[in-house]
């Protein structure tokens, strides 16, 4: 299992997001429930949020986010995936 940081960049629709959102977290928690997603939330400085994965591989985890409700409502203007090595804290191996 590796790591993954994901960034997301929201398109500029704040009422667009705020009607999805609720469906976008309950999908967040199956993420969670599954053992999958290790952290989440909005970023503070721009339109978009910061997500932790642990999944076997970045192929996997493209194709579950392609699931996000956001994506599918066409509100995810970019989305960046990188594997993570955390040193330190929780998850550090």
């Amino acid at each position: 299992m590796s790591f993954f940081a994901v960034t997301y960049h929201y398109i500029d629709a704040p009422d667009m997001l705020a009607a999805i959102r609720p469906t976008h977290r309950e999908w967040l928690q199956v993420q969670l429930d599954a053992g999958l997603l290790k952290a989440s939330g909005p970023m503070v400085d721009f339109a978009g949020a910061l997500l932790i994965f642990e999944i076997e591989a970045l192929e996997q985890l493209a194709e579950l986010l392609d699931n996000d409700p956001f994506d599918i409502a066409g509100l995810i203007d970019e989305r960046v995936i990188q594997e993570w090595n955390p040193v330190f804290g929780p998850w550090a191996k």
